[in-house]
C-alpha cells in the first residue's frame, strides 16, 4: 500500500489505514491447517450446512401460513436467488483458497474495517445459528419422550421468568455442543466422518420420505376444492420465497474449508453447485410430496412431516422421520461449530482478534482455543437464552456478508494485481525468503503467451519497450479501447479499477434507495404517485449507469479459476435481492444490529487496528525494484525504490542513470 505523502492530514491518515487491503502471498496453497478435504467432503459438508431443521419445520410453515402448494415455486425462486450468492462464494474461495469465507473475500478486495465488521457479524451468525439450532434438536427430542425432560428440569433443577431467558435451563442443548465442539477439536478429518455419517443417514431419511410419500400422493389435495394450487397469490409466494431463501444460508461452509481442501481450484466450485442442487432439490421434491400427502392448510406447524404420515396411519414412517431430522440438525450443528473457529482463526492470523485464537494444535492441525472458547460461549447461550427473539438477527448477518462478496467480485474482476512475483515493486516480500541476487540484472518479463522470458541486457528491455509502446493493450480495470475516444478525456486519468470501485459503491447506494422507495415509498413514506414514479427512474438509472459504467472497463480475462459468469450482472442482481430482503427485516432486527456493530467497532479500535498485520507490514522493508519508462523525448528513466537502514523506505525521484542516459539518447538518434 502506498504510503501517505507529506502533509497529509491524520484523517486521510486514518482513513488509508481502514481501508488497506490485505496482501496475498505468492504461495496460496501454503496454511498451517492440513488440507485432506475432497470434492466429495467439501459437497457434503455444503447438504450438511443447509438441509437441516429447515426441511422438517420450515416447509410446513410456509405452506400453511404464507404460500400453500405454491411452497415448490418460493423454493424455486430462493433456489436462483441462493444460486447468485453461491457462484461469488465460488469464485472466491476457488481463487483465494483460504479460511475465512467472507471476511477473508472482502479483506482483499474493499478493506480492513469493513472485513472486520463482516467477520465480527459472521462471528454473531454463527453463535447464534448453532444455539438455535441445539435448541430445536434439544425440543424436538424431548417431544419424542412427551416432553418429560423439560417437567424434570422445572421440577427438580431450576426455571425462572425473565425477559430474553429462556423458563428453564436447556442442559440437553448445551451438553449436546460441547460434545460436538470436543469431537472437532480432534482434527477437520473426524469432523469430516462425523458429518459423513450424519449426512448419508439424513439423505437416506429423504428418499424415504420422497418415494413413500409419492405413493401416498393425493393430486385432489391441489384441486380448488382444498384452495387451490396458490391460494396467497404472487405476493404469497414472493414472500414465502424470501423466508425460504434462508433454508440456503449454509453453503458458505464450503468456502471457510478451501484452506484445508485437497485442490480448492476445483473442488470448491464444484462442490458448491453439486450441494446446492441437491440441496434444493430435496426442498422442492419433499415440498411437493408434504403437500400431496395432506391438505396444505391442515399441516403441523411443528412437525409437519412426521404428523403427514402418522394422518395417513403409518406412525412407524413419523419415527424414521424424527430420526432423519435428529441427523439433518446433527449436520447443522457440526458445519456452525466447524466454520466459527476458523473465520476466528483468519481474524485473529491477521491481527484484528485476539492472538490466542490464531495458536493451530500441531498435531491436529486445527485452531483447538478458538473451537472449545467459542463451544462454550454457544452452549452457554443455548442454555440460558430465549433465542426466538434474536434467530431472526441471523438473517441480516447472512444478508451483509452476501452483499458484500458479490462487491468484491466486482472489484476484484476489474482491480489489476497487487501481488506478484518478484522483481516488482508492489508485492510485499516474505520476511523468511532472500532476495535474489540477479534481481537488478535481469528482469522476468511475461510475454503475451503466458511464457516468461529473462532479458539480459539493457537494449533487450529497450526492444521490449518499443514493441509494448507500439500495441494497444489495456490493463486491467481500464477503460475499453473502443470507448478511448468517448470517454478518454472524462476517465482516462484514472487509476485502474478507480473508476469501477467508485461505480461499485455507487451501485449499493442506488440498490439501497431503490428498494427503501419500493418497501417503503407508497406506505411508510406515504410518497404521491409522481414523486414516487420520479424516485423509482432516477434510482434505477443510476444503477444502470453504475453498471454500464463498469462493464466498459477491461475485465480480468486470465484466470484459471471459476470465475462468476456475467460480470458486473450476476453479482448486481445479489446485491439488489440481498438489500430487498434486508429491508423486509423488523426495526428491532436493525436496532441489534447497530449495537453489535458499535461493541464490533470498540474491539477493532482497541485491538484491531494497532495489532494488524497489514499495518506491521507497511512498516518493513521493501524489495529493491526498477522500473522503466519511456519518456516523450525518446529518453529512458529509470525509476528506483531503495531500501534504507532504518527499515523505512524512500522512493527516490526518477533518475537516469548513466548507462540508461546514454543508450536512451542513441536510440532517440536512431528513431
Amino acid at each position: 500500500m502506498a504510503t501517505c505523502p507529506r502533509g497529509c492530514t491524520p484523517a486521510v491518515r486514518l482513513c488509508q489505514r481502514l481501508n488497506r487491503l490485505k496482501t496475498l502471498e505468492d504461495d496460496m496453497m501454503a496454511t498451517s491447517l492440513k488440507r485432506c478435504l475432497s470434492t466429495l467432503d467439501l459437497t457434503l459438508l455444503g447438504v450438511g450446512g443447509m438441509v437441516g431443521s429447515g426441511l422438517y419445520v420450515l416447509t410446513g410453515t410456509v405452506a400453511k401460513n404464507m404460500v400453500g402448494p405454491a411452497v415448490i415455486i418460493s423454493f424455486i425462486f430462493a433456489g436462483i436467488a441462493s444460486l447468485l450468492a453461491a457462484f461469488c462464494y465460488a469464485e472466491f474461495g476457488a481463487r483465494i483458497p483460504k479460511t475465512g469465507s467472507a471476511y477473508m473475500f472482502t479483506y482483499v478486495s474493499v478493506g480492513e474495517i469493513w472485513a472486520f465488521l463482516i467477520g465480527w457479524n459472521v462471528i454473531l451468525e454463527n453463535m447464534i445459528g448453532g444455539a438455535a439450532v441445539a435448541r430445536a434438536w434439544s425440543g424436538y427430542l424431548d417431544s419424542i419422550f412427551n416432553h418429560a425432560i423439560q417437567n424434570f428440569t422445572e421440577t427438580h433443577i431450576m426455571q425462572w421468568n425473565v425477559p430474553f431467558l429462556a423458563h428453564y435451563p436447556d442442559l440437553l442443548a448445551a451438553g449436546i455442543l460441547i460434545v460436538a465442539s470436543f469431537f472437532i477439536s480432534f482434527g477437520v478429518q473426524v469432523s469430516s466422518y462425523l458429518n459423513h455419517i450424519f449426512s448419508v443417514i439424513s439423505m437416506g431419511v429423504i428418499l424415504f420420505i420422497l418415494v413413500f410419500g409419492f405413493i401416498l400422493a393425493e393430486p385432489a389435495n391441489w384441486s380448488q376444492k382444498e384452495g387451490g394450487f396458490a391460494p396467497f397469490g404472487l405476493s404469497g409466494i414472493l414472500a414465502g420465497s424470501a423466508t425460504c431463501f434462508y433454508a440456503f444460508v449454509g453453503f458458505d461452509v464450503i468456502a471457510s474449508s478451501s484452506e484445508e481442501a485437497k485442490n480448492p481450484q476445483k473442488a470448491v466450485p464444484i462442490a458448491t453447485a453439486i450441494s446446492l442442487g441437491l440441496a434444493a432439490t430435496a426442498y422442492i421434491l419433499v415440498s411437493t410430496v408434504l403437500t400431496l400427502m395432506v391438505p396444505w392448510h391442515s399441516l403441523d406447524l411443528n412437525s409437519a412431516l412426521a404428523d403427514a404420515f402418522f394422518r395417513r396411519g403409518y406412525s412407524w414412517a413419523g419415527v424414521i422421520v424424527a430420526i432423519g431430522s435428529i441427523c439433518a440438525m446433527n449436520t447443522v450443528l457440526l458445519c456452525n461449530l466447524f466454520s466459527l473457529p476458523r473465520i476466528v482463526y483468519a481474524m485473529a492470523e491477521d491481527g484484528l482478534f485476539f492472538k490466542i485464537f490464531a495458536r493451530v494444535n500441531p498435531v491436529t492441525k486445527v485452531p483447538v482455543n478458538a473451537i472449545l472458547v467459542f463451544g462454550v460461549l454457544m452452549a452457554t447461550m443455548a442454555l440460558i437464552f430465549d433465542l426466538e427473539a434474536l434467530v431472526q438477527f441471523l438473517s441480516i448477518g447472512t444478508l451483509l456478508a452476501y452483499s458484500f462478496v458479490a462487491a468484491s467480485v466486482i472489484v476484484l474482476r476489474f482491480q489489476p494485481d497487487k501481488t506478484s512475483s518478484k522483481g516488482t515493486a508492489s508485492t510485499s516480500p516474505n520476511p523468511n525468503a532472500e532476495p535474489s541476487p540477479a534481481r537488478s540484472e535481469s528482469q522476468t518479463i511475461t510475454e503475451d503467451s503466458g511464457e516468461l522470458k529473462q532479458y539480459e541486457s539493457f537494449s533487450d528491455k529497450l526492444q521490449l519497450v518499443e514493441r509494448q509502446a507500439s500495441r494497444e493493450r489495456r490493463g486491467v480495470g481500464q477503460l475499453r479501447a473502443y470507448w478511448e475516444p468517448y470517454l478518454g478525456k472524462l476517465l482516462g486519468d484514472c487509476e485502474p479499477g478507480e473508476v469501477v470501485a467508485f461505480c461499485v459503491l455507487s451501485l449499493i447506494v442506488s440498490s439501497v434507495s431503490l428498494c427503501v422507495v419500493l418497501e417503503f415509498g407508497t406506505k411508510q413514506l406515504q410518497l404521491p404517485i409522481w414523486s414516487f414514479s420520479v424516485l423509482l427512474v432516477i434510482f434505477s438509472s443510476a444503477l444502470v449507469l453504475s453498471l454500464a459504467l463498469i462493464w466498459i472497463h477491461e475485465p480480468r480475462t486470465d484466470s484459471k479459476t471459476f470465475q462468476v459468469p456475467l460480470v458486473p450482472l450476476t453479482p448486481a442482481a445479489s446485491i439488489l435481492i440481498n438489500v430487498f430482503l434486508m429491508m423486509k427485516l423488523s426495526h428491532l432486527t436493525w436496532i441489534r444490529f447497530s449495537v453489535w456493530i458499535a461493541v464490533g467497532l470498540f474491539v477493532y479500535f482497541g485491538y484491531g487496528i494497532w495489532h494488524s498485520k497489514e499495518g506491521m507490514r507497511e512498516l518493513q522493508p521493501k524489495d529493491m525494484a526498477a522500473r522503466y519508462v519511456v519518456l516523450p523525448s525518446g529518453s529512458l528513466v529509470e525509476t528506483v525504490q531503495s531500501v534504507q537502514p532504518d527499515g523505512q523506505v524512500d522512493t527516490s525521484a526518477p533518475h537516469i542513470t548513466p548507462s540508461a542516459a546514454s543508450t536512451a539518447e542513441e536510440y532517440a538518434g536512431k528513431r
